[in-house]
C-alpha cells in the first residue's frame, strides 16, 4: 500500500489501467448478445455484448462495418474477434471488434479450430515476439505444395522475373483432403532435414473454406512452428488459417509469398551499381593514399640512406686522412730498408769489386777462370772490368 505522500495522479491510475489491460494486444473472441445496437453517421457501430451476469461496450470501426455480410439483430447471439481498449479521459472500458459471427454459423468445425487456436496461444505459438525475419537474399528456398496445383507454376514464375539464381526444392504433398494434414506435416519435416534452405513457403492456389481445413490442423500448426527455417504460409488469399497465424510471415497468395521471400533485382540493380561506384572510389582512395604513403616512405628512405653515404663518405675521407701519412710513413721506412739492402748487396756484387780496378776472365763457355793454368796459349776468353766484356786470347805465358 502507499503511502498518502505517494499518491498517484488520476491520470497515472488510468495509465496504469490501460496499460495493464492492452498490454497483450492479442485478439480474442468472445461470445455474448447483442444489446442497443447503434449506428451512427459516421458508419461506426456501438452496441453492448452481455451475458448472465456481466456486459462489455463494443465497437465495430466503420472500415470493418462495410465489410459485414449481414446487419447485427439485436438480441442475437454472436462470436466476436477483438481487442478490449481502454479510454484514457474517462478510463472507461471497450472492445474494439474485427469480425463478428452469429453462432448460430458456428458449427463444429468453427468450434474445433477455435479450441486449436486456444491450444497455440497457450502454447505461445501464435506470438508476434517468436516470428523470425526473412532472409534478404535467398539462395535456396525449399516449397511445400501440390506439384499439380497453380502455386508451383506461380512461384516458379515470380522467382525467375525478380531472382533467377534462387534454387527452389518443391516438397509434394497434398494440400486438401482427409490425408492432407499427415502429409504436410511429413513435408514439414522433410524441410527441416534439407541443407542450407534459407526458407519455406507452404500454401496452395487459394480455395473455399473447407479446402483450407488441413491448415487449421494442430499438427499442421506445429510443424510450421517447429520448422528450423522462416515459414512463409500462402494459404487463404482472403481467409486467414491459423497456418497463417504461426507462420513468420503471411502471404495472400503463392506469387506474393515468392515476392516476400526474394528481392527483386530491378529494383537491386540501381543499388548495386552505386554500391560499385561507391566501391571504386573507395578503393581509389584507399590507393592515393597508399601511395602517397609509399612516396612519402620513400622520400624518408631515400633521404636516411643520402645521409648514410654522406656519413659513410665522410668516414672513408677521414680513414683515407689518417692511412696516407702512415703509408707514406711505412714506404719510406721500406724505401730506406731497401736502399740499405742496395747498398750492401751492391758492395757484395762482383761489379761492384769490378768498379775498384779487379776484373773477371770467363771461358766461352761461361766458366770463371781463376788459375794461370786455365789459360793456356792460343786460349780465347772474355775478360769483363767495370764497364764492359772485352773479347782477348792468350799469345803466351
Amino acid at each position: 500500500m502507499t503511502s498518502v505522500e505517494e499518491a498517484w495522479t488520476v491520470s497515472k491510475l488510468a495509465r496504469v489501467i490501460k496499460g495493464r489491460v492492452e498490454q497483450d494486444g492479442e485478439p480474442i473472441w468472445v461470445r455474448g448478445e447483442l444489446v442497443g445496437i447503434k449506428k451512427y453517421p459516421s458508419g461506426h457501430l456501438y452496441f453492448t455484448l452481455r451475458d448472465e451476469t456481466s456486459k462489455i461496450d463494443c465497437a465495430i470501426w466503420k472500415q470493418v462495418a462495410v465489410r459485414l455480410k449481414e446487419p447485427l439483430v439485436e438480441g442475437s447471439e454472436v462470436f466476436a474477434l477483438g481487442a478490449p481498449r481502454v479510454w484514457e479521459e474517462k478510463t472507461s472500458l471497450q472492445f474494439n471488434i474485427t469480425q463478428i459471427i452469429p453462432a448460430a454459423a458456428v458449427g463444429a468445425k468453427a468450434q474445433s479450430v477455435e479450441k486449436t487456436k486456444q491450444a497455440l496461444l497457450k502454447d505461445g505459438l501464435l506470438d508476434p515476439a517468436r516470428k523470425r525475419s526473412l532472409p534478404p537474399y535467398a539462395a535456396r528456398i525449399a516449397v511445400v505444395t501440390s506439384v499439380a496445383g497453380a502455386a508451383v507454376h506461380d512461384i516458379i514464375t515470380v522467382a525467375r522475373r525478380r531472382w533467377p539464381s534462387v534454387e527452389l526444392l518443391v516438397v509434394n504433398s497434398a494440400v486438401q483432403g482427409e490425408g492432407a494434414p499427415a502429409e504436410l506435416v511429413r513435408a514439414l519435416r522433410i524441410v527441416a532435414r534439407l541443407d542450407e534452405i534459407d526458407c519455406c513457403i507452404i500454401g496452395r492456389g487459394g480455395g473455399g473454406k473447407d479446402d483450407l481445413a488441413a491448415f487449421n490442423d494442430e499438427a499442421v500448426c506445429r510443424a510450421i512452428a517447429a520448422c528450423p527455417v522462416p515459414v512463409i504460409s500462402a494459404v487463404g488469399h482472403v481467409d486467414v488459417t491459423l497456418a497463417d497465424l504461426v507462420a513468420d510471415v503471411r502471404a495472400a497468395t503463392p506469387s506474393q509469398a515468392a515476392e516476400f521471400a526474394l528481392p527483386d533485382r530491378a529494383e537491386l540493380a540501381p543499388r548495386i551499381a552505386t554500391a560499385g561506384t561507391a566501391l571504386h572510389r573507395a578503393l581509389q582512395n584507399v590507393v592515393t593514399v597508399r601511395r602517397a604513403r609509399l612516396e612519402r616512405t620513400r622520400d624518408r628512405i631515400g633521404a636516411a640512406l643520402l645521409d648514410q653515404v654522406r656519413r659513410s663518405e665522410r668516414r672513408l675521407l677521414s680513414v683515407k686522412a689518417r692511412i696516407a701519412p702512415a703509408l707514406t710513413r711505412v714506404v719510406d721506412r721500406r724505401r730506406s730498408g731497401l736502399q740499405r739492402l742496395a747498398g750492401q748487396l751492391h758492395a757484395l756484387s762482383p761489379v761492384a769489386v769490378l768498379g775498384r780496378g779487379y776484373s773477371l776472365a770467363r771461358h766461352a763457355d761461361g766458366r770463371l777462370l781463376r788459375q794461370v793454368a786455365d789459360f793456356p796459349v792460343g786460349a780465347a776468353f772474355t775478360l769483363t772490368v767495370s764497364d764492359g766484356a772485352i773479347a782477348a786470347r792468350v799469345e803466351e805465358q
